[in-house]
């Protein structure tokens, strides 16, 4: 993985869309504590597909089908520590893998390596909320640096370009996440890897834990490693003010790629609503002004998501 300090996004307009969801589209599996990553052991093929199918669509930037990845998952599926271990870590490399074959012959394409939070692991929606249930603030900190920093070694070994930390519920998170970069770094200083953070809101101010965003963004902005700071997962329509708080905090670069618009009902376990990719893309446009450095899209969101980014960005470049 290369160094923070040789990487610039100021080239990087345009993020895929939503795996899983696209996944499922192909007719991928996803049920599971692995969600979107049984793919990776199932059908690696459809992965590079989709990977190609963004990049078509325009996309400058690859995110690797790994969100779900992590031997707490591999666990659930049935497997000893050990054997749980070593498949997370197979898993996460094959992840970046695909995306690396997928933008062979291409320039400037970015692989990030999407790492879920800790909520993600445990595969219950606690990632939408961020109360993991600790005994104490204290002995989640440490839980969150070890699960993290598990993850980073291994990526540190493979050919991303950097680590895209996505649906970060919480402040306290982002702040054991920054240790776990820290904690790594230790182990080899000359080769600390750059890092996003992107934050889950439920309003237009507040992560989905409840901090404000410009408070996140301001302690992140003082971290040399974190590349940018970002939102996802979240409305369309909260995006706006959600940029506004962000650069309220913050100098660094800005990410949106919020959902479809799409709502999910967790009653019926089913999608409602419509996707609109000419107001997505009338709502990219007003992203790019307000300040978005890097557009893109999560659940729900496709190939023809991506296409209606990259014609917003072509029109915010001129």
């Amino acid at each position: 993985m290369r160094s923070f300090a040789t990487l610039d996004l100021r080239d990087s307009r345009v993020l895929d869309g939503g795996l899983a969801t696209e996944l499922e589209r192909h007719g991928v599996a996803t049920a599971g504590p692995l969600w979107s990553a049984r793919a990776l052991v199932e059908a690696p093929g459809v992965v590079l597909a989709v990977h190609r199918a963004y990049l078509e669509a325009g996309a400058d930037i690859l995110l690797t089908a790994s969100y779900q990845v992590s031997s707490m998952g591999f666990a659930a599926e049935g497997l000893g520590p050990a054997d749980a271990q070593r498949a997370a870590a197979d898993a996460l490399r094959r992840s970046v893998a695909l995306a690396v074959q997928a933008r062979a012959g291409r320039t400037g394409i970015l692989v990030a390596a999407s790492l879920g939070p800790y909520g993600a692991a445990l595969a219950n929606g606690a990632e939408f909320h961020g109360n993991y249930g600790f005994a104490s603030e204290a002995e989640q900190h440490a839980v969150l640096v070890r699960f993290h920093a598990e993850r980073i070694r291994v990526l540190l070994g493979t050919e991303a370009d950097l680590l895209a930390f996505e649906t970060l519920p919480s402040l306290a998170e982002a702040r054991a996440i920054v240790e776990a970069l820290a904690v790594v770094a230790g182990d080899a200083p000359s080769a600390q890897p750059g890092a996003w953070l992107s934050f889950c809101c439920l309003d237009a101010a507040h992560t989905a834990h409840g901090e404000l965003l410009q408070e996140c963004a301001g302690f992140l902005g003082g971290v040399p490693a974190v590349l940018a700071v970002g939102v996802n997962c979240t409305a369309p329509a909260l995006i706006g003010p959600l940029l506004q708080a962000l650069r309220a905090g913050t100098a660094k670069p800005l990410l949106a790629y919020p959902n479809s618009g799409e709502g999910w009902d967790a009653e019926h376990r089913c999608w409602t609503g419509v996707a609109d990719v000419q107001g997505y893309e009338s709502l990219a446009r007003d992203w790019y002004r307000q300040g978005a450095q890097v557009v893109g899209g999560c659940c729900r969101t496709g190939p023809d998501h991506v296409r209606a980014v990259r014609r917003a960005a072509v029109a915010a470049a001129d």
